[in-house]
């Protein structure tokens, strides 16, 4: 890519951000766009325009956003949010320390060495001006190398520090909330009991685990609930939802047709054939009640055969107080290990109950054949990503197919499909992944979404290092010098090398791209807008309908996360190679960091709270990113014939131990709940009954429930002591 191209680049993103930014500003001041701009301050009660709408300042949203505190996100989004903008800060801080030092260093040494134009050209001999302030330019053997080495030590030092304070940070975030004595969370008296034994004869399945907890446990059991086979209840509750639906769409059509025509309105009518497209046509509202009133007692009689006739080996046990529930999921409870699995009970929104049944050694055997699956899916993915990383210079796609030379040439087309083919293509195909990851971590047995999130961002991660960075770097070098490969085979690993900092450029144009249009399309919302303004005229019909149709969602983390790791990878990968590339990382964490901090306090919703489960995993994989941007360089200077790139050995090391010491220092509380946090006594002692009831799912809950319906399992100790 020449330089005209990059500035292209560079300008339209900028130009397409501002408009997008300027759209947001208009928009976001109509009140009847309220709903889809600041939905989580309408969820919450509060008023979504403070000072009116009329005159608000069209650009306030950034000194609410810079003004907000932690405690701010805290309270709206959660202490998940609150961490994820702890990861914002932390790797904005890395870029910034490192720019500081590595850019007004670093570009004059290799600007003004006037002897390594050859070194750096490609197989054809070009050479742009982005090239030159790269570590490409520099001779090989000249000790200007040496500033290059000691600019990896500084960022390699900048990010243990940095990284080492984020993590007592989040450590205390989670502290607080765990030990919060305002809030009574059911988790915390709960855990998740799997790999029960078969039943013993005379016992019920509900008898067994209560004896056995009772047995351990006397003086804080408080009652159990044995998780069932719940696919055909949820069913036919699901049939029965849908039927409400149908009904309340049908009595808001009646409604409003008595506003709009005549005074005794028309009755909504519908056909009961395929899709509704064939058969009798009945009255939608008779027909929907009728449904209703049949299903109904279908529901009743399975939702009581679902609980004492399909019981499974897996339960939750309920705990008087915090501390007995944090020492029993960290204890081992049977001497073999495949037997009574105890771990610390999920949120119940966040279980997912189909995954509880699985045994331990099938949950071992899915895991291993889930992570084959995605190495295949890595490995077959190569293959389509090297192609589109040809498409970043012209002259590979020149070489490749000769016949488009007329086209390619023209100034305008060449200009464009230089500044934005290449990336925008490897955006659109990395979009179709996150969902294939996230049903290939589900099937592996875990039983919460969290937990589900986490592991499919671990994947995602791996794969668009692998195939994302590697890939396109070493794609791009093996089609634009194929022959010489050919002609000399060992110069393979010198040629790669030498060519790194040839594919800086597509990586900046990637970034920006992604910090541009990317944040700018999340501040504007227009495709949320578009898609609820059409559903609101032309579908929704009810007070439901409409919600879902704005209902905006959480953050993301599972695609949001790997996506920001591939930038910090990038960037630090590149930081001395092409420290142009700093500011652009500084911009995009940044611009990042204030665009989302709107989106968290106006906008999105957690679907779930982890208190920072995610950050352990974070900080893992920024050190995975160091280490990888370390080996990068080793080799690197080897091929500079730098012979004291031995010193980045210990460096190496350095970052394998700090990773290590981490490890054993912060990571298990993250884990497992800490007994002093669990053991802070609560202002008010909490309703037992009601943590209980939290985790029955909905297609079993009722109003007619009762203790007989779940074979009441409370002990017979005293319930007079401290709950903490």
């Amino acid at each position: 890519m020449d330089f005209s191209s990059f500035l292209t680049s560079l300008g339209t993103s900028f130009l397409i951000f501002v408009v997008l930014m300027l759209l947001f500003s208009w928009l976001s001041s109509k009140p009847g766009n309220a709903v889809i701009y600041y939905p989580n301050r309408i969820l919450k009660g509060l008023d979504p325009f403070e000072g009116g709408p009329r005159t608000r300042n069209p650009f306030s949203w950034i000194r609410e956003a810079m003004s907000s505190t932690e405690q701010d996100v805290i309270s709206i989004s959660g202490y998940d949010t609150a961490v994820y903008f702890v990861f914002l800060s932390t790797v904005l801080g890395i870029l910034v320390l490192s720019g500081l030092v590595l850019l007004p260093v670093l570009l004059p040494v290799a600007a003004t060495d006037d002897n390594g134009k050859s070194a750096a050209t490609t197989s054809n001999g070009t050479f742009s001006d982005l090239e030159k302030l790269s570590m490409g330019n520099v001779k090989s053997e000249s000790p200007r190398l040496w500033a290059f080495l000691l600019a990896l030590y500084w960022v390699s030092f900048v990010t243990y520090y940095l990284l080492w304070k984020a993590y007592k940070h989040v450590s205390g975030l989670r502290a607080d909330a765990l030990m919060s004595r305002e809030v009574v969370r059911s988790e915390q008296f709960a855990i998740l009991v799997r790999d029960i034994p078969p039943v013993p004869e005379g016992q019920t399945r509900k008898d067994q685990v209560d004896s056995y907890f009772k047995t351990i446990h006397p003086e804080t059991f408080y009652r159990s609930m044995v998780v069932t086979n719940n696919k055909e209840v949820n069913r036919i509750w699901k049939e029965l939802e849908g039927y409400k639906k149908k009904l309340a769409r049908a009595e808001a059509i009646y409604a409003e047709s008595k506003t709009t025509g005549k005074p005794e309105g028309a009755r909504p009518t519908n056909k009961i054939g395929f899709l509704g497209l064939i058969g009798k046509k009945v009255d939608s509202i008779e027909y929907y009640n009728a449904k209703i009133n049949e299903v109904t007692p279908k529901l009743e009689v399975e939702q009581k055969v679902t609980r004492k006739e399909k019981q499974q080996n897996s339960a939750l046990v309920f705990f008087t107080s915090r501390v007995a529930a944090a020492a029993a999921a960290q204890s081992l409870h049977a001497h073999i290990v495949d037997k009574w699995t105890v771990t610390d009970a999920p949120e119940p929104r966040q279980i997912i109950w189909s995954n509880l049944k699985i045994k331990f050694f099938q949950r071992q055997l899915r895991q291993y054949v889930v992570y084959v699956l995605v190495a295949l899916t890595i490995l077959f993915y190569m293959i389509p990503i090297g192609f589109i990383s040809a498409l970043t210079t012209l002259d590979n796609l020149k070489k490749l197919l000769p016949f488009l030379k007329p086209i390619v040439n023209i100034a305008a087309i060449k200009t464009v499909m230089e500044a934005y083919l290449p990336q925008l293509a490897l955006i659109i195909f990395l979009a179709l992944l996150p969902k294939i990851l996230m049903c290939l971590s589900k099937a592996e047995g875990i039983p919460s979404q969290s937990h589900v999130v986490r592991a499919a961002s671990g994947k995602y991660f791996y794969f668009i290092v692998l195939n994302v960075f590697i890939g396109v770097t070493i794609g791009g070098t093996l089609f634009s010098t194929f022959k010489t490969i050919q002609k000399n085979p060992d110069s393979l690993v010198s040629i790669l090398a030498s060519s790194l900092p040839l594919n800086a450029t597509f990586f900046l144009t990637f970034v920006a791209l992604k910090f541009f249009v990317g944040y700018g399309l999340q501040l504007s919302r227009l495709v949320p807008l578009i898609i609820y303004h059409l559903k609101r005229k032309y579908i929704c019909k009810t007070e439901a309908e409409l919600k879902e149709a704005w209902f905006p969602g959480d953050l993301g983390y599972g695609t949001r996360v790997p996506g920001d790791m591939l930038i910090v990878t990038i960037v630090f990968c590149y930081s001395v190679i092409a420290p142009i590339i700093i500011p652009f990382g500084v911009v995009y964490f940044g611009l990042g960091w204030l665009i989302l901090r709107n989106q968290a306090l106006k906008v999105h919703v957690p679907a779930y709270e982890s208190y920072g489960r995610m950050w352990p995993h974070m900080h893992t994989r920024i050190l995975a990113s160091l280490i990888l941007y370390q080996v990068t360089m080793l080799g690197y200077f080897g091929t500079k014939k730098f012979f004291y790139a031995a010193f980045l050995i210990p460096l190496i090391l350095l970052s394998l131990t700090f990773g290590y010491v981490c490890s054993q220092k912060f990571y298990r509380f993250f884990r497992d709940p800490a007994l002093e946090v669990a053991c802070r006594e609560l202002k008010e002692a909490p309703n037992m009954e009601q943590i209980f009831r939290a985790y029955i799912p909905p297609n079993l809950s009722s109003e007619k429930i009762d203790d007989e319906d779940y074979e009441d399992a409370l002990s017979q100790v005293s319930r007079s002591g401290s709950f903490v």
